[in-house]
């Protein structure tokens, strides 16, 4: 359909990350009733078995659960990083303007609910957990939007998907600042230096898939053993790989005609098989191709659907099974602050501040988001799972009892911001749509 084929990459990634959401869902669903069943033995026994491997001088054997939190996630920032930067460079965040709707967005529903938590907090023990309820997760939020269909403007999924990748971003930073170990220093610098040596290649437009394998591998592990979490690795190396190289266009299309004018010229191309000449030919074409594509867009589009269809999902599955009927003492405060934080912090602070800066006149708004749109959206926004169950098993990575509050919680504040979002925007489904004033 022509419609598909004008679809920007952005509206693209919106497509792919609502039915991300759609799995997300299933496999929470799945982690609950599989960890409350009379086979919840095998559940915990699975994600604490320890998988590794072993030679000379060096072992590394983790239970599955931090493969899958270190590695596996690492591999998802590595594709956050990758959409920051095409957002920043080519995307819906490449000029002031379109960068400051949604970072007001992004720092109201930032803000309020960490001064929240500050406020409501009474337990020194618990204190950790204030950057639980920061961020939004995009394949479940564009999942309910993606059920209202057209009800809601494009304009509206734009928004969301913008200040959500704005909103993981400063997720990022606080992982990297707070919710790291002891730094080991030597370590770090090695890392650091690594990275410096892709940053350099990147610069001059050179690009080694190769090479990128090879040093990310040192890199994670450096990052692994000096103390900042894994996952800001993958972060660093997506900025690492370059948007486009050496190759121009018009360098490019010479190529082509050169090859094309080779392949038609060949005075064996009526045999069934292809001759010595073509094979030579089609190998060039490959080898232009790899020269001219984008690093960047080639792998954001290579491992986003490997992100959103299966490593978001066994996320969910390995993290989301808490057990409800257990032994351990949960805390009901920590369970309401969340609560409190990812629907009223998120909400309120989303929408007083964009109508604030909007009346202020920081901001313009498009003519197809009305209030209720607004306000709408901004409860969805509450909808804080992959992201906030991260930050709480690094919270409480030594406090059981807290940490399975706190995803109950975020499951409890999830459900109810989506169902608070998905009422308000479907009774709007029906409404002409006014400019904000």
């Amino acid at each position: 359909m022509l419609a598909n084929k004008i679809l920007t990459p952005l509206q693209k990634f919106t497509k792919i990350e609502s039915f991300s959401g759609i799995l997300l869902i299933i496999a929470t669903v799945i982690a609950l009733i599989w960890a409350n069943s009379p086979f919840s033995d095998s559940y915990v026994a699975l994600w604490n078995s320890k998988v590794g491997f072993s030679f000379t001088g060096f072992e590394l054997y983790k239970p599955l659960l931090l493969w899958i939190n270190d590695l596996l996630m690492a591999i998802f920032f590595f594709v956050i990083g990758l959409e920051i930067k095409r957002e920043f460079l080519i995307g819906e965040l490449n000029t002031t303007k379109k960068l400051v709707f949604p970072l007001v967005g992004a720092l109201g529903g930032m803000i309020l609910p960490v001064v929240l938590f500050v406020v409501i907090n009474q337990n020194p023990e618990t204190a950790k957990g204030w950057g639980i309820a920061m961020a939004t997760d995009i394949a479940f939020a564009l999942a309910i939007l993606k059920l209202l269909g057209d009800k809601v403007p494009m304009a509206l999924k734009i928004f969301l998907t913008a200040f959500a990748i704005i909103d993981d971003m400063a997720a990022v930073l606080v992982i990297a600042i707070f919710y790291s170990g002891n730094i080991e220093i030597v370590m770090l610098v090695i890392a650091v230096g690594l990275l410096a040596i892709l940053y350099f290649l990147a610069y001059k437009g050179v690009y080694s898939k190769f090479v990128l394998i090879v040093v990310g591998a040192m890199v994670w592990f450096l990052f692994l053993k000096s103390g900042l979490h894994p996952t800001i690795a993958g972060v660093l190396l997506a900025f690492s790989v370059p948007l486009r190289q050496n190759i121009n266009t018009t360098t490019f299309v010479t190529s082509l005609n050169a090859i094309l004018n080779n392949i038609k010229n060949n005075p064996e191309k009526s045999i069934p098989v292809l001759s010595k000449i073509q094979i030579q030919e089609i190998d060039n074409l490959e080898d232009w191709t790899t020269k001219y594509q984008s690093p960047l867009q080639h792998l954001e589009h290579r491992l986003h659907n490997w992100v959103a269809y299966f490593i978001i999902p066994v996320f969910a599955l390995a993290n989301a099974g808490v057990v409800l009927n257990t032994e351990i003492s949960l805390d009901q405060a920590l369970i309401i602050t969340i609560i409190i934080c990812l629907v009223v912090g998120k909400s309120i602070g989303i929408t007083s501040l964009i109508f604030l800066a909007k009346r202020l006149r920081w901001i313009a708004i498009p003519k197809a988001i009305n209030m209720r749109h607004i306000v709408g959206v901004s409860f969805i926004a509450g909808v804080g799972f992959t992201m906030s169950i991260f930050i709480a098993s690094l919270a409480f990575a030594s406090r059981p009892e807290y940490l399975d509050s706190a995803k109950i919680g975020i499951l409890i504040g999830s459900l109810t911001s989506a169902l608070i979002g998905y009422f308000i925007l479907a009774s709007n489904s029906n409404k002409k749509p006014h400019p904000i004033k």
